[in-house]
């Protein structure tokens, strides 16, 4: 269930970023509320996470789901650059998501 946990905890985090950019800057009150609402259920679903998963696991995990999902859905919501070096770079955040993963321990 941590596993699950993490999963959620980390597509909030793409939420709360993807919101923050609908904000525009916090004055746009939608997006701000989207952000705030990610923002505690990333937190909230992480700090479960963290009851099993180890902190250098989880962590990991978290910010690189965040990382790749949020520069994903810059590319399709935003116009963002497909260029095929940020591609490849996205590719070895996976590949380290796995590994931690693979590595990490916990249930």
């Amino acid at each position: 269930m941590a596993w699950i946990f993490l999963l959620l905890s980390g597509l909030g985090e793409v939420g709360g970023v993807t919101f923050m950019k609908l904000s525009d800057g916090f004055r746009k009150w939608k997006g701000t509320a989207g952000a705030i609402a990610s923002g505690f259920v990333s937190f909230f679903f992480l700090s479960k996470a963290l009851q099993t998963i180890p902190i250098s696991t989880a962590y990991g995990i978290w910010t690189g789901i965040g990382s790749v999902g949020g520069v994903v859905l810059g590319m399709i919501l935003f116009k963002e650059s497909k260029d095929w070096r940020k591609i490849l770079f996205l590719a070895m955040i996976i590949i380290g998501v796995i590994g931690l993963k693979t590595v990490g321990g916990g249930h």
